[in-house]
């Protein structure tokens, strides 16, 4: 594991999603605290696709994609999914992270409508946790499938540019892959957002489930 820790975060990766949460919560305004859930959900999605889509085809940047078909396909996935969990999880720790610093950055109000801003903070991290691992898997899934990163992330943008649309969330409601962010915040009764986050979890679960297929195809 500490090795697969040194290959998928290098410095360059830690560096640059710091600079991104840090510039996030001192540029996306909010008034009331209710609103920081839903400034971060999106453009952390960017955040997530661009972290993860190297997560493969790095082994082909760096020349060892050779060395590392000689090894059985199992643990050529397993490899995958540890890289995976490992990106997930500092992602997490930023997203925990970034929810702070708008505190501390902007010392928003707490609106009326709100009851408890602990609740309000576990939804949010149930969401953002649902965020990273769909956008962390499609993108490294498209980077597998098309064999090239960049492609990978163009693929997620086109994807979160139709998504994070009010046409999508007009046309698609609470099953939307942003539906945390376009729900109704002031009415902290309504939980139908929870659609689109159960069909994030059932994308990425099959995206998983496909990968040794993937793997094999793709090299």
């Amino acid at each position: 594991m500490k090795k697969e820790i040194k290959i998928i975060l290098p410095i360059y990766k830690i560096a640059y999603s710091i600079a991104f949460i840090l510039i996030l919560g001192l540029i996306r305004r909010v008034t009331y605290t209710h609103e920081v859930g839903a400034a971060i959900e999106a453009p952390f999605a960017i955040l997530a696709a661009v972290f993860c889509a190297d997560t493969y085809v790095q082994e082909m940047v760096s020349n060892r994609s050779e060395v590392h078909r000689l090894y059985p396909i199992k643990r050529r996935v397993c490899s995958i999914r540890n890289r995976m969990i490992i990106q997930e999880v500092f992602l997490i720790k930023l997203a925990v992270i970034g929810y702070g610093l708008f505190f501390i950055f902007q010392n928003p109000e707490i609106h009326p409508t709100t009851k408890s801003e602990c609740i309000q903070f576990f939804i949010y991290f149930f969401a953002i946790t649902v965020t990273a691992f769909f956008w962390g898997i499609l993108a490294n899934t498209l980077s597998m499938l098309f064999r090239n990163m960049w492609m990978g992330i163009g693929g997620c943008l086109f994807i979160w540019g139709a998504a994070n649309s009010l046409g999508a969330d007009k046309f698609l409601g609470a099953w939307n892959v942003f539906s945390y962010s376009f729900r109704e915040i002031e009415n902290t009764a309504d939980f139908t957002w929870l659609y689109g986050k159960v069909l994030c979890i059932g994308i990425g679960l099959a995206l998983l489930a496909a990968l040794p297929k993937i793997v094999r195809k793709r090299g």
